[in-house]
């Protein structure tokens, strides 16, 4: 039986993006109007008694003491309790399940969780994403992101046959999914193509199998399940959600086949929600290269190890397959504003139970929805949260 002990009444994003006319305040004052907005029976912001702000500012910008604190005076809620959570690039996943303890504890009744992020106001030589994944001097020593994953896609393709064409039908599927985004930073349709003639990043990598870097804020609201009633007639539940961690060196790791934090969040997750991954309808998952969306279809137990790129090239995962992975786009194509990213996903399961995703509208045949990130050093942390209409 799913974990049913909070409900999710609102959720909202602005459109993510290169938004350099937004402050980091702004950008999370529209997420958490947008989150108001879309409550079905009106919500009163002051009946918000705490916050939980994913947001990796002070690690990337070197300015650890301002962390989230600045939302609450930004929302016009100065005074509320407000807890930054920082985890990766699961920020925003985490603080989400932060945020579900604190309403299914009692503590509080009304909980808001924003996630925030400005990437894109200094450049990457700057040492924006080399602060955050800093680690060893030696065993980090030329790493980048897409370096980190590249051997996990070499050594998926010697192991399994899986081909740059399955890798590129992964940002193919996920900008056709972004172009009917109207939140998503890209919003064009690209070819196979297209993506293998894209500049090459670190083989097998080139920069259509790479996320962006990208500005953006969600927001979601949760509250106790025996005040939905104030607030919709159609409340989404949190089923479950599982955390796990792995060795953070790639020296350490005993495969390059899967992310065994991700399994391990998935058993956990499954199990507290009481579902198999067969009766997932849709599922936002972590992507920041195609190669990590065929990790985690796999590890997530949606297809058999070693056939995600198989499942990606024949349309399983797209929004009419078995599967619907990364309906609103994905962070190929919505973008990573990382610690936004994982509310964001939120954001796109509650609309996709609730049949208000338009064009990506999935079929929901047993009312649940998975949302999944992995990410920090060497893919050492995955969180998945588990979504249910089922009362």
């Amino acid at each position: 039986m799913a974990w049913n002990k909070v409900a999710v009444v609102g959720g909202g994003l602005i459109k993510f993006g290169e938004l350099f006319e937004q402050s980091y305040e702004q950008m999370a004052s529209g997420a958490f109007d947008a989150a108001v907005a879309s409550v079905d029976k009106g919500f009163d912001p002051q009946l918000v008694e705490a916050a939980f702000v994913a947001t990796q500012r002070g690690t990337l910008w070197g300015q650890e003491g301002i962390g989230g604190n600045t939302v609450p005076t930004a929302i016009g809620l100065a005074g509320i309790p407000c807890t930054r959570v920082e985890n990766a690039c699961p920020s925003g996943s985490d603080a989400f399940r932060v945020g579900a303890m604190a309403v299914a504890s009692g503590v509080h009744d009304v909980v808001l969780v924003i996630g925030v992020e400005k990437m894109r106001d200094k450049s990457g030589d700057e040492g924006l994403l080399a602060r955050a994944a800093a680690g060893h001097p030696v065993y980090t020593r030329g790493e980048t992101a897409p370096v980190l994953f590249a051997p996990f896609a070499t050594r998926h393709m010697h192991e399994f046959g899986t081909t740059r064409e399955m890798l590129a039908s992964v940002a193919v599927k996920n900008h056709f999914n972004g172009a009917r985004n109207p939140n998503a930073h890209f919003k064009n349709e690209i070819t196979i193509e297209d993506a293998l003639k894209s500049a090459p990043v670190c083989h097998p990598l080139h920069l259509l199998d790479c996320c962006p870097q990208t500005d953006g804020a969600a927001a979601v609201l949760l509250v106790n399940p025996d005040r939905v009633a104030e607030f919709t007639d159609d409340p989404v539940f949190v089923a479950g959600f599982g955390v796990a961690t792995d060795h953070p060196y790639l020296h350490e790791k005993n495969t390059f086949t899967g992310l065994r934090a991700t399994t391990m969040a998935a058993e956990r997750a499954y199990k507290m929600a009481g579902v198999e991954p067969g009766q997932i309808d849709c599922a936002e998952v972590h992507d920041c290269f195609t190669i990590t969306e065929i990790l985690d279809i796999e590890d997530l137990g949606f297809v058999e190890k070693g056939k995600g790129g198989v499942a990606s090239l024949e349309g399983e995962t797209a929004i009419t397959g078995r599967i619907p992975v990364n309906t609103s786009g994905g962070l190929l194509a919505k973008g990573h504003p990382i610690g936004a990213t994982g509310v964001a996903q939120i954001v796109e399961c509650w609309l996709q139970l609730r049949g208000q995703a338009e064009e990506r509208q999935a079929e929901i045949r047993n009312g649940f929805a998975l949302q999944h990130n992995v990410g920090g050093r060497g893919s050492g942390v995955s969180v998945i949260n588990i979504l249910t209409t089922n009362r």
